[in-house]
C-alpha cells in the first residue's frame, strides 16, 4: 500500500509483553504503553460494528492488527492503491477525499472519532477511491484484508451490522444527489451544517450548538455540490439572519429551527 510518509508499525504481541516502545516520527517520538490495548479493545467494542460481539473475540481481533503513528499532514493512504488494509482511526483526526476526473478535490468525510473505515475496498476487492491524509497527530489501527474478511467469517452480529453500515452509506449517496435535484445550494448549505453536528438527522441539535470540527469554505463547497464563493456570500447571509454565529474558527447554530426550514426537513 502506498501510503507515502508511514510511520513505523508496533506490532500488538509487544503491546501484549508488557514493555513500553517508541514509534519514531522524523523528530517525534510517541511512547505507547500496554495499557493503552484495553483502551482500545473498549474504544472498539462501543462501535456499531463490534458492539454485539464478545469481548475474546474482540481481543483476538485487536492482537491480530498493528498500530502506526501518523504525524500531522500525513497519508495512511492514496486514492488508486491497493485495498491491503482495514483501519480503525482511534486517536486525532482524518480527512477522506477524492479527486474527480476533472481534478476537483471533492471533501468525503472527516473523521474525529473512534470507528473503522477502509473496508469497503476490501470487501470489494477494488482499489482505493478516496485518500486518507491525518488532519493532525493521529493513531490508528489497522488489520489486513485477509484477516478481516476471516474475522467476519466467524462473527455473524459484526457482518450484519457491517451490512446495515454500507446500507445507511447507500442510503446517504442516494439523498445526496435527491439534495442536488431539489434543493438549492441554500438549502444544501442548511442540511449540511446540521448534519456535522446530527449526521442521521433524527435528532436535530439544539440551539448553540458547535460544529464538533473545523470546517473551512472550501469543505463545505465540496460537501454540499457549489463553488466556494457561493458557499461565501450564503455563510454571510446566514450571519446576517442570525441563523449561525462564528466564534473562533468554527461555527454555531444559532437558530436551527430556521436553519431546518431551508433545508425543507
Amino acid at each position: 500500500m502506498g501510503t507515502g510518509s508511514v510511520e513505523p508499525v508496533l506490532a500488538f504481541s509487544d503491546w501484549f509483553s508488557g514493555r513500553c516502545f517508541s514509534t519514531l516520527s522524523g523528530p517525534m517520538s510517541t511512547a505507547i504503553r500496554t495499557g493503552d490495548s484495553t483502551q482500545l479493545e473498549q474504544a472498539m467494542a462501543k462501535t456499531p460494528i463490534l458492539e454485539k460481539v464478545g469481548r475474546r473475540a474482540v481481543q483476538d481481533l485487536v492482537s491480530e492488527g498493528s498500530v502506526r503513528q501518523y504525524r500531522r499532514g500525513t497519508y495512511l493512504f492514496y486514492q488508486g492503491d491497493a485495498s491491503e488494509h482495514v483501519f480503525f482511526v482511534w486517536r486525532g483526526r482524518i480527512e477522506v477525499s477524492s479527486i474527480s476526473v476533472m481534478g476537483r478535490r471533492q471533501l468525503l468525510t472527516t473523521l474525529d472519532s473512534p470507528q473503522f473505515f477502509g473496508e469497503l475496498g476490501v470487501l470489494g476487492e477494488q482499489r482505493r477511491t478516496a485518500t486518507a491524509l491525518a488532519l493532525e497527530e493521529s493513531t490508528a489501527w489497522l488489520i489486513s484484508g485477509d484477516r478481516f474478511l476471516a474475522f467476519l467469517d466467524k462473527q455473524p452480529h459484526a457482518t450484519r451490522a457491517l451490512l446495515r453500515s454500507l446500507a445507511e452509506q447507500i442510503q446517504a449517496h442516494e439523498s445526496f444527489v435527491e439534495d442536488l435535484l431539489f434543493l438549492d445550494l441554500k438549502g444544501r448549505v442548511a442540511k449540511r451544517l446540521l448534519q456535522l453536528v446530527s449526521p442521521s438527522l433524527d435528532d436535530l441539535p439544539a440551539d448553540g450548538s458547535v460544529l464538533p470540527a473545523v470546517v473551512t469554505h472550501a469543505d463545505l463547497a465540496s460537501l454540499c455540490g457549489g463553488s466556494r464563493e457561493n458557499v461565501t456570500r450564503i455563510l454571510s447571509e446566514f450571519q446576517r439572519r442570525d441563523l449561525v454565529v462564528r466564534e473562533g474558527r468554527r461555527y454555531v447554530l444559532k437558530d436551527v429551527s430556521g436553519l431546518r426550514r431551508l433545508a425543507a426537513l
